[in-house]
């Protein structure tokens, strides 16, 4: 089955965005973690 690079990039996004919530939270600042939590579900709608 062939992937096309647009969602190759939508989730190298939803990646991105997740990894970069575990590190805002384990630093505390979890205002900046729901903000990109929130883009990330974001990105992942175009997934489907």
């Amino acid at each position: 089955m062939a992937v096309d690079i647009g969602r190759i990039a939508w989730l190298a996004t939803v990646f991105a965005c997740l990894v970069a919530v575990v590190v805002l939270v384990v630093d505390g600042y979890y205002g900046y973690a729901a903000v990109t939590f929130a883009v990330a579900l974001s990105a992942s709608i175009n997934l489907t």
